[in-house]
């Protein structure tokens, strides 16, 4: 029975006694405020941060790519010893080392500076388009948006502007593989089809050329099918004479290669012959007379300067020996129809 009794006061005390209820947590409301700082900090700040370090590295990479084709176009344009190397390799293969002046450096140095600065605003183009298109893409990515449908439509709208503009990337290419095989350049004497001349600018789409009445000739890179270039490198003047047949031939071989000789040794054209004068022998025969053909290497461009001293020499030297040059015979046929003869007198023709 006092158990009972106890029980009861127990459970009444415990119903009087007022419950306390929970205040409220600091450490937790502070735990919650970070958390909720740390989404809105990933969800805005981390990409705003994310899209101007790729734009910050973008433009340094961007900097030091052109950077560094300035740096080598101006190389170029100067002239560093890898060059100087590089040309004097080439002499000592297809030209006379004792022989400095051969190369005209001012048409050389317009070329170089020309192939060099067009190119590096290629280069630059291209690079920059390249790397703000990677910025671009790197930036859409970081805030999660789909590149793929983007990237479908530019590649549409590029076949449309290819298709509609090809003649215009013909043109813009095939300068582009014109200027890197070095198929010829400012100062050089091109034969272009239609155009034959001295090439006064070369550009990406067009090229100028100068005619010998005047003409200036502009070419569209992406039309020409052909270039014969004849100052590249070295030329050759050709002189051919031609003798009677009777004519004692080779002594008329020992007059030509006689005056190439003492043109070899004049001292305004000597320093641009590189080869000792040959002559091919007999390269034609007929009723008329023997043709000879006097073959002479030269610097670039020299060859005409070269060939008319030796037409001059040679004219003299034959001259003095009394050798005469074939002429071209032409024989005519003049057929006459017959008249019947007059009435009344039959041996006389009317």
């Amino acid at each position: 029975m006092s158990a009972l009794l106890d029980l009861v006061a127990s459970r009444s005390l415990t119903a009087a006694a007022p419950v306390p209820t929970p205040g409220p947590s600091v450490p937790g409301e502070i735990a919650a405020t970070i958390d909720r700082s740390a989404r809105w900090f990933d969800a805005f700040v981390t990409p705003a941060w994310q899209i101007a370090l790729t734009l910050v590295l973008g433009a340094l990479v961007l900097a030091l790519v052109r950077t560094s084709i300035a740096h080598t176009v101006q190389r170029i344009v100067d002239g560093t010893p890898a060059v100087h190397r590089h040309a004097s390799a080439l002499l000592a293969r297809g030209l006379r080392q004792d022989r400095p002046d051969v190369d005209p450096s001012p048409l050389g140095a317009a070329r170089r500076v020309q192939r060099a600065e067009t190119m590096g605003s290629v280069l630059r183009s291209i690079s920059g388009f390249v790397i703000g298109a990677l910025v671009i893409v790197i930036v859409l990515g970081i805030l999660h948006v789909d590149v793929g449908p983007l990237l479908a439509s530019a590649g549409v709208v590029g076949v449309a502007l290819g298709f509609g503009a090809q003649t215009l990337v013909k043109d813009f290419l095939a300068g582009v593989s014109m200027l890197v095989e070095d198929q010829y350049g400012v100062g050089d004497v091109v034969d272009l089809g239609e155009a034959t001349g001295v090439v006064e600018q070369v550009g990406l789409r067009v090229t100028q050329v100068r005619s010998l009445d005047g003409t200036l000739w502009y070419v569209r890179n992406g039309e020409i099918l052909r270039v014969g270039n004849m100052t590249q490198g070295w030329s050759r003047a050709v002189v051919e004479v031609r003798v009677l047949a009777d004519d004692d031939v080779p002594r008329v071989r020992d007059l030509l290669l006689a005056a190439a000789a003492e043109v070899a040794a004049d001292p305004e054209l000597g320093h641009t012959v590189l080869e000792d004068p040959e002559v091919a022998g007999i390269e034609d025969l007929t009723a008329e007379g023997v043709m000879l053909r006097l073959l002479v290497k030269t610097a670039p461009s020299k060859q005409w300067d070269v060939a008319r001293e030796l037409r001059a020499k040679i004219r003299d030297s034959m001259r003095a020996q009394g050798i005469e040059l074939a002429l071209p015979r032409r024989e005519v046929v003049v057929e006459r129809p017959a008249v019947a003869p007059a009435p009344g007198r039959p041996d006389q023709l009317a």
